[in-house]
């Protein structure tokens, strides 16, 4: 008997799958594991089988098409087809969270072999059409992952899937990236790392620790600072990504987070944002983190970030100032906000 993979599109109406099987067993073909695939053109069945060994492809199509299956593409394979999909996608997604380097091979693995290579310049333009996909590349600005495979053409699900292992390898470097060790000019370490929903006390905590002047430069109105559902939300945005610096306390073997940064936005433009504990300002701190939250904006998939701050915040006019230029600067009564292109970041962060 010999393995091979099977894919054909079956109008999705009832019976008509079980038509495509039932030709399948007249030439003694045994269907080990089946996917579909929903597409506009109707459903696209994906079947793992045993055929026996005297069976040809040409043979092997005549049954699918006899069982009204259309545009069939059949391959052999071996036992490693055996592996359900979602098992072989977690265990990408593992290697991911391991080393985001990996994507390529990874993306290679979870679509037959595909072939992966990197295009940079022009309109970061994502889709699938036939057997090409784009990818929004999260190791460049605007660059593009191009899948290619002879046949089969992509359907949605693969592209699904592609996208969602993307979005791994993303949050793994976007963790690389913003976790390090700062050493103050006065050699006191102080760790960057991206928060987590398991820091909500402890930065709400940095909150009771803030004057009033500080909560009103970093959230620009008179407050005590953010509920814990929203305090929540800051910390864990759905896109972007949320930094704290802590420090151990002496003379115990606990740290304490003295300050946070937020990278947060919805389409291509992120606001960044930063609190630091009233003790620990002028140190640079501050600086620090802001420089590594724009190296985040690229891999995060932000085209621009926009700062604001108030017209008398001279800690942080001072850090626009250090921003690459052109940065557009813009005045609206006592608030000024700075706006960079993500392109502009490289050679400044």
């Amino acid at each position: 008997m010999a393995l091979w993979r099977v894919r054909a599109t079956v109008d999705d109406r009832p019976g008509f799958l079980a038509v495509l099987t039932a030709s399948l067993a007249l030439r003694s073909v045994n269907i080990l594991a089946v996917q579909v695939h929903t597409t506009e053109a109707g459903a696209v069945d994906d079947f793992l089988v045993d055929a026996p060994d005297a069976l040809s492809e040409d043979e092997l199509i005549a049954a699918i098409e006899r069982g009204r299956g259309r545009d069939a593409w059949v391959s052999r394979t071996d036992v490693y087809g055996l592996i359900d999909p979602p098992t072989q996608a977690l265990g990408l997604a593992a290697r991911l969270a391991a080393d985001p380097d990996g994507l390529h091979g990874a993306l290679s693995g979870l679509l037959g072999g595909s072939l992966v290579r990197r295009e940079q310049g022009g309109a970061t333009v994502t889709g699938h059409a036939d057997t090409t996909m784009r990818l929004a590349d999260p190791f460049t600005d605007n660059g593009v992952l191009v899948v290619t495979r002879l046949a089969p053409a992509f359907t949605p699900a693969e592209f699904a899937r592609a996208q969602a292992l993307v979005e791994v390898a993303r949050a793994a470097l976007t963790r690389r990236l913003a976790s390090a060790v700062a050493l103050l000019p006065d050699g006191t370490e102080v760790a960057f790392r991206p928060a987590g929903s398991a820091d909500v006390s402890a930065v709400d905590d940095m909150h009771g620790r803030c004057g009033d002047r500080s909560l009103f430069m970093r959230y620009l109105a008179g407050t005590r600072g953010p509920s814990r559902g929203r305090l929540s939300r800051l910390l864990t945005p759905a896109r972007g990504c949320t930094l704290v610096a802590e420090t151990t306390v002496p003379g115990t073997a606990g740290s304490r987070v003295v300050a946070v940064a937020n990278l947060i936005g919805e389409g291509e433009t992120a606001e960044v944002a930063l609190l630091v504990e009233d003790g620990w300002q002028r140190r640079g701190i501050g600086t620090a983190l802001l420089r590594r939250l724009l190296t985040l904006a690229g891999p995060a998939g932000f085209r621009s970030v926009t700062l604001h701050t108030h017209c008398d915040n001279d800690a942080m006019l001072r850090t626009m100032k250090r921003l690459p230029h052109p940065a557009r600067t813009d005045r609206d009564g006592a608030l000024i906000s700075a706006t960079i292109a993500v392109s502009e970041l490289r050679a400044a962060v």
